[in-house]
């Protein structure tokens, strides 16, 4: 089940990546009324990356 780690690994880094760069770009522009619907997706978006990755890369008891 190297994989899965592999994929989870990859996922938590994909999460990072979105919140840097929804969030911070979204702050620095002036997207005019758009800021908060980008905010809550991207928020939303790098919520389910993180836990998706996170429920991948969780260690059994059998490792």
């Amino acid at each position: 089940m190297k994989w899965k780690e592999k994929l989870g690994n990859y996922l938590i880094d994909l999460s990072k990546y979105f919140f840097t760069g929804v969030f911070v770009s979204s702050l620095l522009k002036n997207m005019e009324g758009l800021e908060i619907l980008i905010q809550i997706v991207g928020f939303t978006v790098t919520i389910v990356f993180l836990l998706i990755g996170l429920v991948l890369t969780e260690k059994t008891k059998e490792d």
